[in-house]
Formats: structure tokens, C-alpha cells, sequence
């Protein structure tokens, strides 16, 4: 594989972070101006890169009524994996909006 083909699976992955970020604010309820503040004076949101971020996501996931779907997020916790967790959620918030 060249660099090429590695920097362009790098930025996809980026933007996938970034768009799974953006669909979590939106999901607690952070308006899409205050995303874009947040975005231009921090760099990034931290969902896939903190716990104290996530967990609080994941707290607001266990609320909800479709109960069916937090299983994934539930056995991805029991893993210890931010990045199985995040994912967890992002599919979570995905399965609501459906």
C-alpha cells in the first residue's frame, strides 16, 4: 500500500470520528453552532478520546426507551475499549434516529 492509499484511509477514519462526534453532540443536545464554536476553538470534540466525554453519553443511552440497543453498548463497556464503546454508541444514536 502506498502512502497515498494510507493517507486516504487516515482521513476517512478522521472523518468518520468526526462525523460520529458531531451526531453524539447533536444527540445530547448541543446545538450545531455551538458544535461549530466548540470546533474552531478547541480542535475537536472529545467523545472518542475521553471517557468522562463518553460516559456521560453512554448515561443519557441507558435513559432512553429502546432499551433493545444499549445491549451493544453495554457489552462494549464490559470490554474497557474507549474505541469499542464509542463505536457502540455511535450505532446506539444511529439505531434511535431510525
Amino acid at each position: 500500500m502506498d502512502l497515498r492509499s494510507k493517507d486516504a484511509i487516515e482521513s476517512s477514519k478522521q472523518h468518520d470520528i468526526e462525523m460520529g462526534n458531531i451526531l453524539i453532540a447533536e444527540f445530547m443536545g448541543i446545538d450545531q453552532v455551538d458544535i461549530d464554536t466548540y470546533q474552531e476553538t478547541n480542535s475537536n470534540l472529545k467523545y472518542h478520546t475521553s471517557w468522562d466525554w463518553l460516559m456521560l453519553v453512554v448515561q443519557k443511552c441507558r435513559l432512553e426507551n429502546r432499551l433493545e440497543y444499549f445491549d451493544r453498548v453495554y457489552y462494549a463497556l464490559e470490554e474497557c475499549d474507549i474505541n469499542v464503546t464509542y463505536k457502540a454508541v455511535v450505532e446506539f444514536i444511529k439505531n434511535q434516529n431510525n
